[in-house]
């Protein structure tokens, strides 16, 4: 058994907090100024992990690393604020990405060197904190060690989903990172230290500066601006949408109405946004809309600044919830349902790997919005796709679910804008009238080109639940990707061996590699356990930073419960953890979200719930136990990070392969974690 050690608990729980909030606040600021690193914020992710492993096996160096941390963090920040650096993602008939639609003057740059480089950055910053994490963990016996530090990230999750929901600014994020930060730097001596808040209070204030007027949701980065009796809001750099009046604006908002005529009673509207489908709802005679938005500050938008102020009209009843959430819990029906310029322009959630999906295009989603309409309504979807074959996936939905072909028409040289129309009101319309030839939109000049009927490609595959990848037009690893990934794993090779040489160097025996294998095994499984996680929990309570970050503590909560358990029990047998586990992993893979009928969220969600976190408390007792017989909590520690840097990495198979399958790639890691389980005669972790 390891000696029991004593200290104060505050440095570890603090240090704890101040590295967890960072991250989240990187995953989620950078990506809203880099555009397009929204399309590989997990690097961010996997970078900080890189930076943290590495910074718990320097722990025993003597050289103090934190006080480095204020410098690297203000030339990280005025990069991004100077730089105005966009990832140059390379547009193929394979797969679309977002361009930046930003004005202002832009660098543009390869992603294949550029994410190393960005990777080596940030994991620079968490080498410098991690150090004084590992030296905190080494103070203590490793379960009081390990508990006190979920506890403190726990912290970190709790205060950064907070004040996402409060609409707080980068400022206020930032603020309480570099306030849990102050102890340790005036720890420095007078110098460093005064140096260091120096510059903490730089980058506070470039921060603040770079943000202007901007408004921060619990979803986006906003800005709105009006011209020409025009506002457009902006998310993230990129052009959203505009306000203006719904006669002025392009024909498809009225389609429906003149298809059908001014018969639609109740209507839903799928991602209201500012309000303009509202407004065309309720001009053509709709008695009651159901306006469905999960921004509440693009809401909040429309009422100040639509033409036609929609959302005044006692008619109309805004619920701020993710559309998918909505179809799933609402019992309402419809006459007509709109998916109203649905896009997906953030990541499901920038915890994890998500990068291309859309869970409001899945036949899932259109099963659910079918559930919602009445014997003769419709659903309607229009879009400008970009690619015929992505106007091909939604129709081959349509036609899955609706047992019959959907009414779809496109305008090819105009970005693909597609119309479709799909539902049992489909055969109430004996003669359709032909869509117009030029499509208007505000501001803009008119655009020549004829509507279309959609000459359907059956071959092309419908995005699912477990495949929801909507702009990859066939599943497959993409080259920039690939490239990515490589410098990510060589840089992550290279950093690891060259600090456990001089480590080992300096403690003057070579570091044992052996007794960390169960660690690395072991977080390579718990992090794509996470991702797994928050994927579905997305599913059941829909995507915002409140979502995920209520999903991390909950995984949080279970490590930790793991941890005290595992502290009761004199000795963890793996195979009575394991056997539990693996059949646990096999249901989650027999009964995906949706397999089972509910007939309450709270029944719906108890299940999943258990489903979801019984893997991370089992998980949890067989880290937690051979936590138990190491000496050196730091190593183990880093080598856990690092495996589940690899678990990161692993993740992007999904795009291959869809989501369950990362269940089986789980039960390996946790396979080779139980074989490799430390018997109480072998003690000694390193050094």
């Amino acid at each position: 058994m390891v000696e029991t050690k004593r200290g104060a608990l505050w440095p570890l729980f603090l240090i704890s907090f101040v590295v967890l909030f960072l991250e989240v606040a990187l995953i989620r600021w950078m990506p809203a100024y880099i555009r397009l690193l929204a399309y590989f914020s997990n690097f961010i992710l996997l970078a900080s992990f890189l930076g943290i492993s590495v910074g718990c096996l320097l722990a025993p160096l003597r050289t103090n690393l934190l006080k480095w941390f204020p410098l690297v963090q203000v030339l990280l920040v005025v990069a991004v604020a100077v730089g105005r650096i966009d990832i140059a993602v390379p547009q193929t008939s394979e797969s679309i990405y977002f361009s930046s639609g930003t004005s202002d003057a832009v660098v543009p740059v390869e992603s294949t060197w550029f994410l190393p480089l960005l990777c080596i950055a940030v994991a620079l910053l968490f080498v410098t904190l991690a150090q004084r994490l590992g030296r905190e963990m080494n103070a203590h016996a490793p379960l009081r060690a390990y508990l006190v530090n979920l506890a403190g990230s726990l912290a970190g999750v709790i205060a950064f989903g907070t004040l996402s929901a409060l609409q707080t600014p980068p400022v206020v994020w930032f603020g309480l990172a570099f306030a849990g930060a102050v102890p340790f730097v005036l720890q420095l001596g007078r110098v460093w230290a005064s140096v260091g808040v120096v510059l903490l209070g730089v980058s506070l204030g470039v921060a603040h500066d770079l943000s202007g007027d901007t408004m921060w949701s619990p979803y986006y980065k906003i800005t709105a601006h009006t011209k020409d009796n025009e506002t457009v809001v902006e998310v993230n750099n990129i052009f959203h949408q505009s306000m203006a009046p719904v006669r002025e604006k392009e024909y498809f908002y009225q389609w429906p109405y003149q298809v059908f005529g001014d018969r639609f009673d109740d209507v839903l509207i799928l991602g209201a946004g500012s309000g303009t489908d509202v407004a065309s709802a309720l001009q053509h005679g709709a008695r009651r809309v159901d306006a469905v938005e999960i921004d509440p500050v693009i809401v909040r938008l429309g009422r100040q600044y639509h033409p036609d102020g929609p959302y005044t009209d006692p008619r109309v009843s805004v619920v701020t919830d993710d559309a998918r959430h909505y179809l799933r819990t609402s019992e309402k029906q419809y006459d007509l349902i709109v998916f109203a310029l649905i896009d997906s322009l953030t990541l499901q959630s920038s915890f994890s790997a998500v990068r291309l999906e859309s869970f409001m295009f899945t036949e899932e989603a259109f099963r659910a919005a079918k559930a919602r309409l009445k014997p003769d309504g419709v659903l309607v979807v229009y879009n400008y796709f970009r690619e015929k074959w992505l106007v091909d996936r939604l129709a081959n939905s349509a036609r899955n679910v609706f047992d019959e072909e959907p009414k779809v028409h496109i305008h090819k040289e105009h970005g693909y804008l597609g119309v479709m129309i799909a539902g049992p009101g489909v055969r109430t319309v004996a003669n359709w009238p032909s869509p117009p030839e030029k499509v208007a939109a505000y501001n803009h000049p008119d655009v020549v080109s004829p509507g279309l009927p959609l000459d359907r490609d059956a071959s092309i595959r419908p995005a699912t639940d477990d495949w929801p990848f909507l702009y990859m037009r066939e599943p497959h690893l993409p080259t920039h990707y690939a490239w990515a990934l490589l410098g990510l794993l060589v840089l992550s090779v290279v950093s690891v061996v060259g600090t456990l040489t001089l480590v080992g160097r300096r403690a003057g025996e070579a570091v044992r590699i052996g007794p960390l294998v169960p660690f690395f095994v072991l977080g390579a499984g718990f992090m794509i356990l996470e991702t797994k996680a928050i994927t579905q929990f997305a599913l059941i309570w829909g995507s915002t930073w409140v979502v995920a970050s209520a999903t991390i503590a909950s995984v949080l909560v279970m490590a930790a419960l793991g941890a005290w358990l595992a502290g009761r029990l004199p000795r963890i047998n793996p195979w009575a953890v394991g056997v539990p586990l693996m059949l646990v992993l096999l249901l989650a893979y027999l009964l995906p979200i949706g397999a089972i009928g509910f007939g309450s969220l709270a029944a719906e969600t108890a299940f999943y719930s258990l489903l979801t976190f019984s893997p991370v408390l089992l998980a949890g007792l067989l880290f937690s136990g051979s936590l138990k017989h190491t000496d050196n909590v730091a190593y183990a520690y880093g080598a856990n990070l690092l495996g589940a840097m690899l678990g990161g990495v692993a993740e992007y198979l999904a795009l291959v392969t869809g989501y369950r399958v990362l269940l089986v790639a789980i039960a390996l890691c946790y396979l080779i974690a139980i074989l490799l389980y430390p018997r109480p005669a072998k003690a000694t972790t390193a050094v």
